[in-house]
């Protein structure tokens, strides 16, 4: 008794001192914002906010924007809020609760409720009240008019009364698959995709006569409808026809894409710009409600990579040359309109490449104005009514996400963490460069356990996902990496020395970087990141190198399964979470009519840079999570990799959620999944 009681306190105390404050319970306990949206009128907004797995609605207001609930779900049950749609009158908030359907129809049910779950949409007025439920679907779009609202239920449009209870209906009957829906500022029209498999049309459905049209159709694919602020024109992108495309592969040019403009009396359309050849020709998307933004000074605002940034630019409806309105090596991410039209919101990353900032444009040009700087991370700006203030989410490297205003040249928080949340215990991480074993600069955050002397610390790499993500100076801008930041930090507290990796393919450094040739399905030339990452590790005076584990999820999965087969001498363990396996599984998984037989010279390089090509080589023990109704990485990629590795008798831990997809809709799910994680690198790696 007497040794194991030496034993415990020895552990406990020879852990860095902050390790008594954190847990995993209270650094995944913060609520997590997302969505925050302006009111068309009354100087209010609205957001999503998720603790602990409960998901509801939240408002403030002028003049002291003080945050009020205004939705009650109590349960950790799965069921997300997304969609925030505003009544022109700001008076009633609409919203969908519930996960979209697979492709067999399925709700997400991550609780295995017998009863089933659903995708709804629902009101609720501003000054109070319960919830309504207007109907089953998603995608809801309220008319200005302020008494109909449309919506998308099994890919077809649905209207229904905004404030009663009479049944909805189905607006029209149309081929193909319908999205993105816009009506037209006075509420007589409105615009939608009609996805017909190998090509898009916009259509356009007339109210008083209940007629449809499709104004310029063509063999093209066409997206991102925006009316003019006077509904006479409409002006959408048309992406040239390309037929199967092999995904995760580098698409660094395309046949180049345009900006059509259709005047809706006369139906006559016009291409107003057209892209370059070269840098540029193939469409990268920001984050935004449309690609397309009109503005009051009859302006066609557009992200456009021409330069290899991602940046925004100014064209007049009536065709020329465009403006470019944010230059500089960075990238443009959140963009948004001004009430007035005069101007575009944005954030990126200028002059600060590992975090986000605030800026403002005016539409017509001229030199970009700071809204915030610093240490922080800002995003998802959104102006109120008045233009007077700008309401944000920011956090930094010890504060979690939160809401925030900017009034005049004041910011202050609008939401907070728990009362005892270890702000003051948590480390800072350091922006590093490490060499990839090809050459390549990448860069990455170092996170060091605190007061940890000579010794040697066993590592830990993470490794993102996406692989169109990155990982920055603080806590992440969305729920997955928000929660692998706090993973991250856990266990820097528990002695670990751990380093992020912005692997080449993701987000943030331009597009050669995004676009990187070999990457993924082509020849997985990150693997050469991964191997940078562990040997910048092995060749620290702070880590023992025969204590480096690697862990990651989806593509992070991926690249912890390529290291563990590839480099098992190097990487002592390793949990993989949902990760690929075989890159011909996961393509058919977005491409289900992919045929890795039609194209053999393209599948076996896929299959040649995927961990199961080089199984054999995989001796490390290793943890494999996974929820059995994922939607982006099959399950049967990890039924194959566990498989395989037990006939080579190699060691595998695993922890299978059923009914869970792929982002865990639980908070209980999130909890046991790095709980088991960390326990899994201490059992493994700790001495």
């Amino acid at each position: 008794m007497k040794r194991i009681l030496l034993l415990v306190f020895f552990l406990l105390f020879s852990l860095p001192t902050n390790a008594q404050n954190i847990s995993l319970e209270k650094l995944l306990s913060a609520p997590f914002p997302a969505e925050i949206l302006a009111a068309p009128t009354g100087n209010k907004i609205a957001w999503i906010q998720t603790e602990r797995g409960m998901c509801n609605l939240f408002v403030a207001a002028a003049p002291d924007y003080h945050a009020r609930q205004l939705t009650k779900y109590n349960q950790d049950d799965g069921q997300q809020l997304t969609s925030i749609t505003w009544s022109a009158d700001a008076k009633t908030i609409v919203y969908v609760r519930g996960g979209a359907a697979n492709r067999s129809g399925e709700i997400p049910n991550p609780t295995s409720n017998p009863n089933g779950a659903e995708q709804a949409v629902w009101r609720i007025a501003i000054d109070g009240g319960e919830p309504v439920k207007i109907s089953v679907g998603n995608a809801p779009a309220i008319s200005p008019r302020g008494d109909v609202i449309a919506f998308l239920r099994r890919r077809q449009i649905f209207s229904a009364a905004l404030n009663d209870t009479k049944e909805a209906k189905q607006l029209l009957q149309a081929r193909g698959a319908a999205s993105s829906l816009r009506w037209s500022p006075d509420g007589t029209k409105l615009a939608f995709v009609s996805n017909r498999g190998d090509h898009n049309f916009i259509g356009v459905y007339e109210v008083a006569g209940k007629s449809v049209h499709f104004p310029a159709p063509s063999v093209d694919e066409d997206s991102n409808p925006v009316w003019s602020p006077d509904g006479a024109r409409i002006a959408f992108i048309r992406q040239p026809t390309t037929g199967m495309k092999i995904l995760f592969t580098p698409e660094r040019t395309a046949e180049p894409w345009s900006i059509i403009v259709v005047d809706c009396t006369s139906g006559q359309s016009k291409t107003i710009w057209r892209a370059d050849e070269g840098r540029g020709s193939a469409l990268h998307a920001i984050v935004a409600e449309n690609q397309l933004l009109w503005s009051a000074d009859d302006r066609i605002i557009f992200p456009w990579e021409r330069d290899g940034w991602s940046h925004l630019y100014s064209v007049a409806t009536s065709g020329g040359s465009p403006i470019l309105l944010t230059p500089g090596a960075f990238e443009v991410e959140f963009a948004t309109l001004s009430p007035d039209k005069r101007e575009i919101i944005f954030n990126g990353n200028q002059d600060d490449i590992d975090r986000r900032h605030l800026w403002r444009v005016k539409t017509s040009g001229g030199n970009p104005q700071v809204l915030t700087s610093g240490t922080g991370i800002e995003w998802n700006p959104t102006a109120t009514s008045d233009g007077k203030a700008v309401a944000f989410l920011a956090s930094d490297a010890r504060q979690p996400a939160h809401v925030a205003i900017k009034i005049g040249n004041e910011i202050r928080a609008l939401t907070n963490a728990p009362a005892d949340f270890p702000v003051q215990d948590l480390v800072e991480p350091q922006a590093v460069m490490i060499d990839a074993t090809d050459g390549m600069k990448i860069h990455a955050q170092l996170f060091l356990p605190k007061n940890r002397g000579n010794e040697k610390h066993p590592a830990a790499i993470f490794l993102h996902g996406g692989s169109r993500r990155q990982m920055l100076l603080g806590w992440h801008y969305r729920d997955y990496y928000h929660n692998t930041y706090a993973l991250n930090q856990y266990l820097a507290s528990r002695g670990f020395v751990v380093l992020s990796v912005n692997y080449r393919s993701g987000i943030g450094y331009g597009l050669d970087f995004r676009e990187a040739l070999n990457y993924g399905a082509s020849g997985a030339s990150e693997f050469n990141d991964v191997m940078g990452a562990g040997l910048y590790l092995r060749g620290r005076n702070d880590v023992d190198g025969k204590r480096i584990g690697v862990y990651g999820g989806s593509y992070g999965g991926y690249l912890t399964a390529l290291g563990l087969s590839r480099a098992s001498d190097l990487f002592a363990a390793g949990v993989d979470i949902h990760g690929v396996h075989d890159w011909n599984v996961g393509i058919k998984t977005f491409v289900p009519n992919y045929n890795p037989l039609d194209y053999p010279k393209e599948s076996k390089l896929a299959f040649d840079s995927s961990p199961m090509s080089s199984v054999d080589g995989w001796r490390s023990p290793v943890l494999v999570i996974h929820g059995d109704d994922d939607r982006n990485v099959s399950f049967s990629e990890t039924v194959t990799l566990v498989r395989a590795l037990r006939t080579r008798k190699v060691e595998v831990e695993q922890l299978i959620f059923p009914d869970e997809i792929h982002g865990f809709l639980l908070h209980e799910n999130w909890l046991a999944a790095f709980t088991a994680a960390s326990d899994f690198f201490e059992r493994k790696l700790q001495k």
